[in-house]
């Protein structure tokens, strides 16, 4: 019962961070363009021919 008392605490607090860094990434932009990210993984970069 002792844990507890520090358990709790411990948890509300992990769980206020990942909850503010997810607000953060939300406001910062992170999933505005889901859908470019598929696309450059795809990509070679620049556009030439691969030179052997």
């Amino acid at each position: 019962m002792n844990t507890l008392v520090y358990l709790i605490p411990i948890a509300l607090l992990l769980g206020s961070l990942s909850l503010a860094a997810f607000l953060w990434a939300l406001k910062s932009g992170q999933y505005e363009d889901l859908d470019g990210a598929s696309w450059r993984v795809l990509d070679d970069g620049d556009g030439k021919p691969e030179q052997r």
